[in-house]
């Protein structure tokens, strides 16, 4: 149906036009939303399902209800290639602190504020992902958020010590002009939303790669049975892995070594790899509503390690793999400035239970890894250097014709 008001109509019939032009536009992102079947993603799900748990509604850390996800991607003329990511644990971190653990697996990066996230047990900030050189100014974003959104900080209440992760970009990315700004992360913060939302080249996972192919964002989840208490775990990884291509395994199949010569980066002449840019970082969230203490959520952390390395990954000297794990279902609450109540509930006690949420990280850790591979976008960026996407369809007939998938 169309309508327009005519010339000379009077201010009902354009009121009314423009209702119907929105009500237009509704309707049909409605009518997309209700196409896709729950799972899917605007890039498509990830091609592959294994494991001894199902994925969530999304595949994602937003299967762990109350977490929110939003990302800021800079593509601006032929050298920004970055952004950021926020992880919020709730619609209210500093007032509902979920408990948290932090582990820097190699510790050749920066994950800002975790020093008290261990001491103290929980999380009561916005998480942020972002570039190296961006790492300050993201920090600087999340105090001016929490400050506008709690204005008693600083003034009768306490500080926050942001938490803010990092990988460098910089083979992409003009990582010098420093591209993300604080207002940039206050409004990234702002629109945090549960829900799916893209994987791959893009936020922090803007100008990253892995095994020498275009990585960045990805995310999973898995689904305990109710006979094992019904809990989610889901992950999230920004994936700048400098690895070889010899060492990309997908489920145990030696794809990278298969493709060793397919599709190879291309860098200037000038340009030799080296340091960090060399090495690579990944930064690995896990997220989980199973009621567990710091000290149960550190052990997540280290499963989250067993599925980094089931994709080849061995973490090199010059690599920053820094982990986070937080619970929703174990959370302190202020009641006060400067006053904070511990949680009510009791922790997990089963060791069966426990053993199925470590299975279900160390999956979703391998599962969001490969998401990033199969999520990203060929880009090229500063100085002309490409880097390609994994070639998705060579990619899956190795795998069929090896028995890893129908």
């Amino acid at each position: 149906m169309s309508l327009s008001a005519p010339a000379g109509a009077c201010p009902f019939y354009r009121v009314l036009a423009l209702v119907m032009r929105i009500l237009r536009v509704l309707f049909a992102a409605v009518l997309v939303a209700l196409c896709l079947p729950l799972g899917t993603r605007a890039d498509g799900p990830l091609p592959l399902q294994f494991g001894s748990f199902p994925a969530g509604r999304y595949d994602g850390i937003t299967d762990v209800a109350g977490v929110r996800v939003a990302h800021l991607t800079l593509v601006e003329g032929a050298s920004i290639r970055t952004g950021a990511t926020a992880i919020l644990p709730d619609s209210d971190p500093w007032n509902h602190k979920v408990s948290a653990a932090a582990l820097a697996f190699n510790g050749n990066g920066e994950m800002t504020g975790t020093h008290w996230v261990n001491e103290a047990g929980f999380l009561e900030t916005p998480i942020v992902l972002t570039d190296t050189l961006d790492i300050g100014r993201a920090d600087d974003g999340v105090i001016s958020w929490m400050m506008k959104r709690y204005p008693n900080i600083g003034v009768t209440d306490d500080v926050p010590l942001p938490v803010v992760a990092e990988c460098d970009d910089q083979l992409l990315n003009d990582i010098r002009a420093r591209a993300v700004t604080a207002n940039d992360v206050v409004s990234l913060i702002d629109r945090a939303a549960p829900g799916q939302f893209a994987r791959g080249s893009v936020g922090a996972g803007t100008g990253m790669k892995a095994f020498g192919f275009k990585a960045g964002i990805g995310s999973a989840s898995r689904v305990l049975p109710a006979s094992l208490g019904g809990y989610t775990v889901g992950v999230l990884v920004n994936d700048n892995t400098g690895a070889t291509r010899v060492q990309l395994h997908i489920l145990g199949v030696p794809v990278g070594q298969r493709m060793i010569r397919v599709d190879l980066p291309k860098y200037p002449a000038h340009l030799a790899l080296h340091g960090r840019m060399n090495s690579g970082s990944i930064v690995i969230i896990v997220a989980t509503n199973a009621p567990l203490d710091s000290r149960e959520l550190r052990e997540m952390t280290l499963r989250a390690g067993l599925g980094m390395g089931r994709t080849g990954l061995t973490s090199d000297v010059g690599s920053g793999d820094l982990f986070l794990a937080f619970s929703t279902g174990y959370t302190f609450t202020r009641t006060g400035n400067f006053h904070v109540e511990p949680p009510s509930v009791p922790i997990l006690q089963s060791d069966d239970i426990r053993d199925a949420l470590f299975r279900a990280t160390a999956e979703a850790t391998e599962a969001a890894i490969y998401d990033a591979l199969f999520s990203a976008k060929t880009m090229t960026g500063r100085n002309g250097a490409t880097v390609y996407a994994m070639p998705r369809d060579p990619a899956l007939a190795m795998l069929r014709a090896a028995g890893a998938i129908r």
